[in-house]
């Protein structure tokens, strides 16, 4: 599963999937002072239960440590995530 990030604005973006023509998940934030907010993370339906929800956030993780950023879980789902394990500790703001 690949995702394409999207620079909506200078400081938002996004990690997208896109199945036939149609976006099915996507994990969303806005970037301050080097630290991601991630606010939204979106599964269709159709993805549940494939673990994909984790594989944005890891995409999101990734990219925050190779640009040396920071994340400040807002979402519900980033902000269980980052209470369940320790995998995101050294992006954690």
């Amino acid at each position: 599963m690949q995702f394409s990030l999207n620079k909506v604005l200078p400081n938002h973006a996004a990690f997208e999937y896109e199945q036939d023509g149609q976006k099915v998940a996507e994990i969303t934030w806005s970037e301050h002072d080097g630290v991601m907010h991630m606010d939204h993370t979106y599964v269709s339906d159709v993805l549940r239960g494939q673990g994909v929800a984790k594989k944005l956030l890891d995409t999101a993780a990734d990219y925050a440590r190779a640009n040396e950023l920071k994340m400040n879980a807002i979402c519900s789902y980033v902000v269980a995530a980052f209470e369940k394990t320790e995998e995101y500790d050294d992006v954690k703001a």
